[in-house]
């Protein structure tokens, strides 16, 4: 394999092995620092004995979003989980809240928001990504971390970056096309409406210079049918990614195997867990990502529980890699699996059957029966297509796929929402 696709050769071939020694050894060096200024794990840490090289991280307790929220409530504005004085921060972002949660505000100091930019680079790498591409990025650039290292480290790699927040669906679709634009930087969301746009404005997008669209910020990028829905409006390939604004940028696909992303081994320790227990389980099994920062030395998390359903595989990959890989991608968030006639559900499967479709867009809500849940879905027809024919059919698809009949409801053109950035298609009453 051409080490073209390796930022950093040395590390991305270790094997398992040699990626435990190098974790344990970051590990150890962060401790050292983050106990020794960190009031937040300080505190958190206080009286517990545990060797950084050699023992169990399940001896170590869990960070929990409540934690930190209720932590940044008692030492306003930015909580205590900053290792450094507060004059030695330059990023401040916070969270999007897509979760119902109030949102996280969240430092980094310049060495920590290299580290999450060279996280970037080797996303990039394996992707693919060279000094002579154009990246775009459609996102709007606010306090949401986003895509905001992406960009940056799109620059630090040498590639021509272009910001397109403030714009139209068309005027951006138009830059795409002008620039030569090569990789588009965006939710699987957006990919899908800038397709949908596309169409109507007459805009031929699969023949354009576009090769590779980078997705993030919710699940699709691994949802099969999305994916190929995606790839095939684009005549390009998708490439998914996974990060949250306080843990960083975590995960990437690698080219050689599409449908699932490998964890950065190099720079998070992965662990996943029963939900319910909190126990560890065993490769294979679904359960809770859990995830462990070592190098965002400014602001670090250990042993964070990310609410992120997976999958997780630890193999060597045809990309050379031995880094954990998550079947599938994230497979849904813990707090929105539905019980729904005996079987449990995420909307993400749903998604899978209806992407299957010639629906533009769609909306799925939960409703709470006295003794079931029911679980609505209404969709957009494409142009041309019978919605009620469409609505039947899919029904019965769920139905024989999922083992449960939805009630499905076609609307107009127009009627549902469209989204930029993360979308806010499942609502749970």
């Amino acid at each position: 394999m051409s080490l073209m696709t390796y930022h950093h050769p040395d590390v991305e071939t270790l094997d398992r092995d040699g990626l435990d020694a190098l974790q344990r050894s970051k590990l150890s060096k962060m401790l050292q620092t983050i106990l020794a200024s960190n009031a937040f794990y300080t505190r958190k840490f206080a009286g517990l004995k545990f060797d950084p090289r050699t023992g169990p991280m399940a001896q170590l307790p869990f960070t929990t979003r409540e934690e930190l929220q209720q932590d940044q409530r008692e030492h306003p504005p930015f909580g205590s989980n900053i290792t450094f004085p507060p004059d030695q921060y330059i990023r401040m972002h916070q969270t999007s809240s897509t979760t119902g949660h109030a949102p996280l505000r969240w430092l980094d100091t310049a060495e920590s928001w290299d580290w999450f930019k060279q996280c970037w680079r080797m996303l990039y790498t394996a992707a693919g990504v060279q000094s002579g591409d154009r990246l775009l990025f459609p996102f709007s650039f606010g306090p949401f971390v986003g895509f905001w290292a992406a960009f940056e480290s799109s620059i630090d790699l040498g590639c021509l970056t272009i910001a397109a927040g403030g714009m139209t669906t068309t005027a951006r679709l138009q830059m795409i096309l002008d620039n030569a634009v090569t990789v588009i930087g965006c939710t699987p969301t957006y990919a899908l409406r800038m397709a949908e746009v596309a169409e109507s404005e007459g805009l031929d997008i699969a023949s354009s210079a576009v090769r590779a669209l980078i997705v993030a910020g919710e699940p699709g990028g691994c949802i099969a049918a999305t994916r190929s829905r995606i790839e095939t409006a684009w005549g390009a390939r998708v490439f998914d990614h996974t990060g949250m604004t306080e843990i960083g940028s975590c995960s990437f696909e690698c080219l050689e195997t599409p449908g699932g992303v490998h964890i950065i081994e190099s720079e998070f320790i992965a662990e996943v867990i029963d939900p319910d227990t909190g126990d560890v389980i065993s490769d294979g099994s679904v359960g809770e990502l859990v995830l462990t920062n070592l190098g965002r030395i400014g602001s670090p998390l250990i042993r964070y529980r990310t609410g992120d359903q997976v999958r997780m595989l630890r193999r060597r990959c045809a990309c050379g890699r031995w880094f954990a890989r998550l079947e599938g991608g994230i497979l849904g968030r813990t707090d929105d699996m539905l019980l729904i006639r005996g079987n449990n559900v995420f909307p993400s499967a749903v998604e899978e059957v209806i992407r299957g479709f010639p629906v533009v867009e769609f909306r799925m809500t939960a409703r709470q029966g006295p003794s079931l849940t029911e679980l609505n879905l209404e969709i957009e027809a494409a142009s041309g297509e019978d919605g009620q024919k469409i609505a039947r059919r899919l029904s019965e698809c769920v139905r024989d796929r999922l083992n449960f009949k939805p009630q499905v409801v076609a609307v107009d053109p127009g009627v549902l929402p469209r989204y930029e950035m993360k979308s806010r298609r499942f609502i749970r009453e």
